[in-house]
């Protein structure tokens, strides 16, 4: 069995090499300063599409770590540092710790609207009271992050809101297909973090995925040294992808 199964690795591992070879020139390396922070200089292995793309190939580029910014598709290649590690959710094995299930209870009168990803005012100032509070000082503007972030041509792209009594508490952005829900990007109230709005974000997501049979769920990156990350490492047990495989960490390494 386990050669079989190295045989199967080792296969898969062969069509995406050749699949990368094909689409070669459209990927491209992006040096630039680490955004999540870190000292080291980070580089993005890029690629820029015009159009849809079949699902099984975007399934690919998420089984080999890749995310999604707007239309393109990008892994990291930091020459001196390996810090992001893609973890995902298998939704049906998933079981809630006390606190999880505490978070649940506490947002309970919490409502969620989903629909495309669409701009309004209100959104806008939401976003923008997030991100000057992620990223103190730095031009970082909602628009921006809607039009060349979270819009696409690339996949089927859903918004998620979350409110409490009509007000707006958080956003999510969301890719969905029959075969995985990848979760591009979430903001909320900052004022509103006492309710762990991070984690009933994820919970929701995984009771969606259970709803509609998904079967497997992309939370991005894990990165050790960002505190505001550690959250994602709580939901058990995870995958996370290192040395090119998807590996079971039932607790944070």
């Amino acid at each position: 069995m386990l050669q079989s199964e190295e045989s199967q690795e080792g296969a898969e591992s062969d069509q995406w090499r050749r699949l990368m070879a094909r689409l070669s020139g459209l990927f491209h390396d992006i040096p630039v300063n680490c955004p999540y922070g870190l000292p080291q200089l980070a580089v993005y292995h890029q690629g820029q599409f015009a159009e849809q793309l079949p699902a099984p190939l975007l399934r690919r580029f998420l089984e080999a770590g890749f995310r999604r910014n707007g239309n393109s598709l990008y892994g990291m290649t930091c020459p001196d540092c390996r810090a992001c590690v893609p973890i995902r959710l298998q939704p049906a094995d998933f079981r809630p710790s006390r606190g999880q299930r505490r978070v649940w209870r506490k947002n309970s009168e919490v409502t969620a609207e989903i629909g495309p990803v669409r701009i309004t005012e209100e959104k806008l100032a939401l976003c923008d009271a997030f991100l000057a509070g992620r990223y103190p000082g730095k031009e970082t503007r909602a628009v921006d992050y809607y039009g060349g972030y979270f819009a696409n041509v690339l996949c089927h792209t859903v918004e998620i809101s979350y409110r409490i009594k009509g007000r707006l508490l958080g956003v999510a952005i969301v890719d969905v297909s029959s075969e995985w829900l990848n979760a591009v990007y979430f903001y909320f109230d900052p004022a509103e973090a006492s309710r762990s709005p991070g984690t009933y974000n994820i919970l929701f997501l995984i009771d969606f995925c259970k709803r509609q049979q998904i079967p497997l769920l992309y939370l991005g990156y894990w990165i050790e040294a960002v505190p505001a990350m550690a959250y994602k490492g709580g939901f058990r047990p995870h995958e996370l992808r290192r040395d090119g495989r998807w590996v079971v960490a039932k607790k944070v390494a």
